[in-house]
């Protein structure tokens, strides 16, 4: 990502290929260690719900492939006890990776009629119909909103950051591709061993390996936000006030005409049965996602029967909305209504990857480790190149060097240790304490803090050969503290082909070697280096060396 050889801030007056390098290095600077995080974060995301099931040990095994009539009426009847007078009844049904265990969630509900809360949610057990209780955890969920939330941040802030982030990306994949005239050729090229000239190999391979992926993965990300970057647009149409952003969303994502006020008159709600049948013939067996119900047991009720849109590339299904007393279907929205919502939901969709099976997902995953590598080699040969011209002259780096040194150690390697200390929280805080999910996140960016300050207290080189160490340690122990803490551990899983537990467990032992071996090859290099110093100093002083003859 960064190609320069200016140190100025200042464009060069030379030719456009050279202003592309210097606008390609300082897009890649300034925001490379929040793209770092957000690329990370991403990355984590593609496998959000099995990060999740990990993080919560306690549930069963997927549910997915139940009948859906009879967990609809099941999941009916359970919203009858726990929400009557509720003015919505939302029922999740389990149709796939994303969606694994029957849901329910309700609004507007009467405490006065016997409801237990006025709103609430929770998972059932499909099975027995007992409701499904886990520790409090964020789980993989929150890596993924993380990073476009930046979890600590106002809305509205992470917004403007995450989007001059994605755009600075954008400029910096866009120039160095201008810059890079044997881009092809460079991808065949790596030289091991030979400092600036290795991270710029490096840098250029992981470039271009997934640079169709990083473009997409870029270009999409801030249409994914465009509603968010571009409010004038939508304030000229609808205004300003409170109500306006939502009277947008209501007319792009839910139609007028679709659901009614309620009428106030008492109706029995049809059976659904007929409804799911229905449905099913439409788009395939086991292929409804959810069933939203509006004002249940009114006379103008109306239940919207969502298609699941694991199979479909865009990030929207088609609805079926039919009439909930007397079950005539009265709508069909198709996933898109306009050229325009169909090319974002396109987008969206190869954003999110949710359609994505096994082997196409691990793509995704390892494109991301790759675009997450490309940001690290870049900012890692900003400093490589600035530090070999000060050691030339024998000068002392800046304060500006020293700076960007620290940071990335501290992100580069502090960021994976801080996920790493996310997910021992997991298992090491007590089940009952307060606040549970917040802590593992409090627990992440205290562990993060902690390696900045490593960084800073520690010569640069030992900096990162320790820290590298303190990763490698704690991803590669995960399965052993899981197996310690839980009954899941790795040979259960294997026994009992649970590959989500068994795959996180060795995802983590890969991930903890190879930061092992990476930590010996940096303290292998570091003392190759040091030995080349002492013997040029031994040469340039006419002094004989240790061991070395008079």
């Amino acid at each position: 990502m960064i190609n320069s050889d200016t140190d100025t801030l200042e464009p060069p007056k030379a030719g456009f290929r050279q202003l592309m390098s210097w606008l390609h290095t300082w897009a890649g600077l300034t925001l490379g260690w929040v793209l770092f995080f957000i690329l990370l974060t991403g990355t984590a995301g593609y496998f959000d719900t099995e990060i999740d099931r990990w993080m919560q040990p306690e549930l069963p095994p997927a549910q997915v492939g139940l009948d859906t009539a009879e967990t609809a009426a099941l999941l009916i009847d359970q919203l009858k006890v726990e929400a009557p007078g509720a003015e919505r009844w939302f029922i999740g049904l389990p149709s796939g990776r994303n969606a694994i265990y029957p849901l329910l969630f309700w609004q507007g509900a009467s405490v006065k009629e016997g409801a237990s809360t006025v709103s609430g949610d929770y998972y059932v057990d499909g099975i027995t119909g007992e409701r499904l209780a886990a520790r409090d955890t964020g789980g993989g969920q929150l890596l993924y909103r993380m990073h476009w939330k930046l979890h600590y941040l106002p809305v509205t802030l992470a917004d403007v950051l995450v989007g001059f982030a994605t755009l600075f990306m954008l400029l910096a994949l866009i120039t160095g591709i201008i810059v890079h005239k044997k881009i092809f050729k460079d991808f065949f090229t790596f030289r091991l061993g030979k400092g600036q000239r290795s991270w710029l190999d490096a840098h250029n391979v992981l470039s271009v390996v997934a640079l169709p992926f990083h473009l997409m993965i870029t270009y999409s990300g801030l249409i994914f936000m465009g509603l968010s970057y571009m409010p004038l647009i939508v304030a000229a149409h609808y205004g300003v006030d409170g109500d306006a952003r939502q009277q947008f969303i209501a007319d792009i994502f839910d139609p007028p005409g679709l659901v009614e006020e309620a009428s106030g008159e008492s109706a029995s709600l049809v059976p659904l049965t007929g409804l799911v049948a229905a449905a099913e013939s439409r788009w395939g067996e086991g292929r409804i996602r959810s069933i939203d119900i509006r004002h249940p047991n009114d006379s103008n009720a109306r239940i919207i029967v969502y298609e699941n849109i694991e199979r479909r590339v865009a990030s929207s299904g088609e609805r079926l909305v039919f009439d909930g007393v007397s079950g005539e279907l009265l709508h069909e929205v198709p996933p898109a209504t306009s050229a325009a919502k169909n090319t974002r939901d396109l987008f969206i969709g190869l954003h999110e990857g949710l359609f994505a099976p096994p082997l196409l997902r691990w793509l995704y995953f390892l494109s991301g480790l790759l675009g997450t590598a490309m940001i690290a080699t870049g900012l890692v040969l900003w400093a490589v190149k600035r530090r070999q011209r000060v050691e030339k002259k024998h000068g002392v780096p800046h304060l500006g060097l020293r700076l960007v040194e620290k940071l990335n150690v501290g992100t580069i390697v502090g960021l994976p240790v801080g996920i790493a200390a996310y997910f021992w929280a997991n298992r090491l805080l007590p089940l009952e304490i307060t606040d549970r999910a917040d802590w593992e996140v409090h627990s992440m960016f205290l562990a993060w803090l902690a390696m900045f300050i490593h960084a800073v207290l520690r010569p640069t080189e030992r900096a990162w050969i320790e820290q590298l160490c303190i990763a490698g340690l704690t991803f590669g122990l995960l399965p052993a503290l899981n197996a310690l803490t839980t009954d899941r551990h790795l040979a259960n899983s294997l026994a009992t082909n649970d590959w989500v537990f068994a795959g996180f467990d060795l995802t983590m032992i890969v991930l903890g070697l190879t930061l092992i071996w990476v930590a010996w090859r940096v303290r292998q290099k570091r003392q190759a280096t040091t030995t080349a110093k002492t013997l040029c100093l031994g040469l340039e002083s006419g002094r004989a060396l240790p061991g070395e003859p008079l």
